[in-house]
């Protein structure tokens, strides 16, 4: 009997460390939660303040707090690290509010955010800034970018778009009302497109109109038809395109003139002309000539995409600009143009300078992030905004045939913009089985 307990036991040990070892590939946030939040939990409690003075991030005491320390509580004056304000575990880390003391700032600790991960063992620590005084450390125990699936949560609503998940577990969103203008690049094979299709779902999904700028012929854009309001592919349909679009936005102007606000959405609903996003695929077709004579034409389109990216935004038009490099080399206007855009997204790219292009103006400490992608990682990119923040994302894995599933099933929400009416696409029918399979949902990236 006594036998039997022993192997009961130990068959019963080893099933549970198999499970462990399961989980921990296939499941990482149930071991997260079983096993790796309780011991970086304790981990970081029991060496917290030394790891904060090994990496410098101590400053002395006031003259009166060290006076009290050696005269009333008769202790050794040390010095102080942040005081830790509040620690609270999710289901890909740990989030933990720091209070900085005088002689501290969060660049201070975003430069250690290496030496703490190694310290904790963590995947990841990336500081953020809560308000004056308080930082957030957000640490991530494992690989969320290894299998991506955006929360059910995560759903397109008000100018808000969940693309993306970032390294931190939290989800990377389009919000275009805070950020109207966006540059999007990458490297063929890089995740780009991918990028672009999760955007586009998103989109079809909210009353506004989608204007599409592809002169690849659209061979990428073509497939969303039915819920594009407009369709240019080649550079001299897109010139003419956006002489409409700037003569729009004059117009939105007047309007708002006339009600005394300078901005669409203080406008009454009922008067409000519908939002449009302009999707423009492969920038550098707009830019590039094969001749002399072409040159004023192609002037014109950048001159009028300038103008778009400088005031549109107060009028509810937006720009999603994409390609693979975009810099002073492709000609007049581009550096113009890019100034305008402040959300960039760089995925993997071919030479550094395509990263300082995207990244070195707005978050100079990103292009090594950008540099260091691996190729057999598509989808994955580096965020970053004006405000010199970053951080690691990538987007779930969805196929053309289900982008293009969404933009039909959502086709009764384009507007009818007469305005837009020469360049409406023609939609293609798609035959329909018997049985129509549901729609199928993004699937998430698997290594």
């Amino acid at each position: 009997m006594t036998d039997l307990s022993l192997w009961l036991e130990a068959t019963g040990a080893l099933t549970g460390a198999g499970g462990l070892g399961y989980a921990k590939v296939r499941a990482p946030r149930v071991y997260w939660s079983l096993v790796g939040l309780p011991a970086t939990w304790g981990r970081f409690t029991l060496t917290y303040r030394s790891t904060m003075d090994v990496c410098g991030l101590t400053v002395q005491p006031s003259g009166l707090r060290a006076f009290m320390t050696r005269n009333v509580a008769r202790r050794e004056v040390r010095p102080v690290p942040p005081k830790v304000r509040r620690v609270r575990p999710t289901s890909a880390g740990l989030r933990i509010t720091l209070r900085l003391p005088a002689g501290l700032e969060p660049a201070d600790l975003a430069a250690s955010s290496e030496r703490l991960r190694h310290a904790w063992g963590v995947r990841s620590v990336s500081v953020v800034e809560t308000k004056p005084g308080f930082v957030e450390l957000r640490m991530t125990g494992y690989d969320v970018l290894k299998r991506v699936r955006l929360p059910r949560r995560a759903v397109p609503a008000d100018m808000v778009v969940p693309v993306a998940l970032r390294e931190d577990g939290t989800v990377f969103e389009r919000d275009y009302r805070k950020v109207p203008m966006a540059l999007t690049l990458g490297a063929t094979l890089s995740g780009k497109s991918m990028f672009q299709r999760n955007l586009v779902t998103g989109l079809a999904q909210l009353p506004i109109g989608l204007v599409g700028i592809d002169c690849k012929r659209g061979v990428e854009q073509g497939r969303y038809a039915p819920r594009l309001s407009a369709l240019a592919t080649t550079p001299e349909t897109a010139g003419r395109l956006l002489d409409v679009l700037v003569a729009e936005m004059e117009e939105r102007f007047d309007l708002l003139a006339d009600h005394g606000v300078s901005d669409l959405w203080d406008l009454p609903e009922k008067v409000r002309p519908v939002p449009l996003v302009v999707l423009i695929d492969e920038i550098a077709e707009l830019f590039l000539v094969a001749s002399k004579k072409e040159e004023p034409t192609r002037d014109r389109a950048v001159m009028q995409l300038v103008r778009l990216g400088q005031m549109a935004r107060a009028v509810g038009i937006y720009l999603e600009v994409c390609g693979q490099r975009f810099g002073s080399d492709l000609g007049k206007g581009a550096t113009a143009l890019r100034a305008q855009l402040t959300g960039r997204v760089v995925h993997r790219v071919n030479d550094k300078q395509t990263a300082e292009m995207g990244l070195g103006d707005i978050a100079p400490d990103a292009v090594v992030a950008v540099t260091g992608i691996a190729p057999d990682r598509p989808g994955v990119a580096v965020a970053g905004d004006t405000s010199g923040g970053w951080s690691r994302i990538r987007t779930p894995e969805i196929t053309p045939d289900e982008a293009a599933a969404v933009c039909r099933e959502f086709a009764h929400l384009t507007p009818e913009l007469p305005f837009l009416a020469p360049f409406r696409p023609a939609v293609r029918a798609v035959p329909v089985p018997d049985t129509a399979p549901p729609l199928v949902k993004p699937r998430p990236v698997t290594e």
